[in-house]
């Protein structure tokens, strides 16, 4: 059995977006909407790891759960492992899961999918993928590929790789790696300890760091890449999505 705990780690700062996390969608920021999203999830206490006090604000508001972490993080791995030290420090969560802040329409069984991996003492992080049903998305650079050999009839495997090229080589489905991460505790704590990978500088993708020091990573395959929220155009589309579940109710 695991006692799970998800930290949304958000920040104010975003190149195309600023001020992402309180942006409006129907009358509540962004940031908690994502929380009400991994409360129904409900595998867990929520947190979000705040880089300033408008975020922190915004959450107690709503009645969530907010930490003020260091804004000079280079990660979101290292706001949410000082978030944890804050929030658990006797070590009463042995799996953290690290959702992302632009998420507002996500489906909570998502999230819920993520821990299952961690089921097996072996794994040491979990994450998710999802087939590339768009051509155009197998060339993308935007778009990361998880190089997993899911066996007939499972859903789970091991991440062999992560790239930003179209791998691997030859007949077969290509996975979009879905961002989002369940940590096993030691796993987080010696993650945030280690120093930038050859090949994650390289790639610019930071779970390679993992995989570069030998550390075990397990997908699971999903449907669907959850909507993200980068641009303006963006988030007319969240409100649009989240108006028409509401009128729906």
């Amino acid at each position: 059995m695991l006692n799970p705990i998800v930290i949304i780690p958000a920040r104010m700062a975003s190149t195309r977006l600023p001020g992402k996390p309180l942006a409006d969608i129907g009358g509540l920021a962004m940031i908690v909407h994502v929380l009400r999203r991994a409360e129904e999830a409900a595998i867990g206490p929520v947190v979000v790891a705040c880089a300033e006090l408008e975020i922190k604000a915004a959450i107690e508001a709503a009645g969530g759960r907010a930490v003020l972490t260091d804004p000079n993080h280079p990660s979101g791995s290292d706001r949410i492992f000082e978030a944890l030290q804050s929030v658990d420090p006797k070590g009463d969560h042995d799996a953290i899961v690290n959702l992302q802040g632009d998420l507002p329409v996500l489906d909570p069984l998502v999230v819920q999918a993520c821990v299952r991996p961690l089921m097996d003492p072996a794994v040491d992080i979990a994450t998710l993928v999802a087939e590339i049903e768009d051509d155009a998305e197998r060339t993308n650079p935007n778009v990361v590929k998880a190089v997993v050999g899911f066996k007939e009839g499972q859903d789970m495997g091991r991440a062999l790789y992560f790239s930003r090229s179209q791998v691997p080589y030859g007949d077969g489905p290509l996975y979009h790696h879905i961002g989002i991460y369940a940590y096993r505790r030691a796993a987080l704590e010696r993650f945030v300890s280690l120093a930038p990978g050859i090949l994650e500088m390289r790639e610019k993708l930071e779970q390679l760091r993992a995989l570069e020091n030998g550390m075990r990573i397990d997908a699971v395959r999903v449907d669907t890449v959850p909507f993200g929220v980068d641009t303006p155009e963006d988030l007319e589309r969240a409100r649009i999505i989240l108006k028409a579940k509401e009128s729906k109710l």
